[in-house]
């Protein structure tokens, strides 16, 4: 008996569509496939739907129409329930927000994923610990959000956004709050992160320094999605 065939893409997306209260259509028709591996940058005007798009893909809203899968499974056929553990098994995302709870240490923030995902307290500790060096705040694991600037913010969101290896992580404008030297190392972290893991990255960006390290670069607009081709 032959092992099911794992699927070519980590991402599809087919025909969808958005539009917000009041009828005002953001995008339709829109397709895309992200192989494992791949890193996509998604660019547009403010408004646009950038970010409901993320949203949409990970599951904290519905479409008008069309088809989202990830790693295979339709998210049409979830419930809610079903679209919380694909979030806690597949996905790893980075809130332009933040979204870091302020009654944990950095390094239990961190460590979530891990432990919403029932692995062990220790391991998933050390792998926080871990993270937190490799954005650069080595040692800080017993600090709280409060102590933290708005780009030390962003990198332990980052963190938390990758400790569990997800097949595909999300992020929306993760260099934002970033100085230039900070954002090269985080833009790194995530290329080499995806790239050891196998995981798809789409990135929500107006940095041309963050759309840089992607495979393709496309461009969000009412009629969907295209790619960008100048440099």
């Amino acid at each position: 008996m032959h092992a099911p065939a794992l699927p070519s893409a980590v991402l599809a997306l087919t025909g969808l569509a958005k539009s917000v209260p009041g009828g005002r259509r953001l995008f339709a028709g829109l397709d895309l496939d992200v192989a494992p591996g791949e890193i996509i940058a998604i660019m547009g005007e403010s408004g646009i739907g950038k970010s409901t798009l993320l949203n949409l893909i990970a599951g904290l809203d519905t479409g008008d129409a069309g088809t989202i899968a990830i790693a295979g499974t339709d998210l049409a056929g979830l419930d809610d329930d079903g679209r919380t553990v694909l979030r806690r098994d597949h996905i790893g995302f980075v809130f332009q927000a933040f979204h870091i709870l302020p009654h944990l240490t950095l390094a239990q923030n961190i460590a979530l994923p891990l432990v919403l995902a029932h692995a062990p307290g220790p391991p998933a500790l050390a792998a926080a610990t871990a993270m937190l060096a490799k954005v650069g705040l080595d040692g800080r694991g017993g600090d709280y959000p409060a102590q933290l600037s708005g780009g030390e913010l962003q990198r332990i969101a980052i963190a938390r956004a990758l400790v569990h290896r997800p097949a595909l992580i999300l992020a929306d404008e993760p260099t934002g709050n970033l100085d230039p030297e900070t954002a090269e190392r985080i833009l790194a972290l995530l290329l080499s992160e995806a790239r050891a893991s196998g995981a798809a990255a789409v990135i929500v960006t107006h940095s041309e320094r963050a759309a840089a390290v992607a495979d393709r670069v496309l461009v969000l607009g009412p009629a969907g999605l295209t790619l960008r081709t100048d440099g």
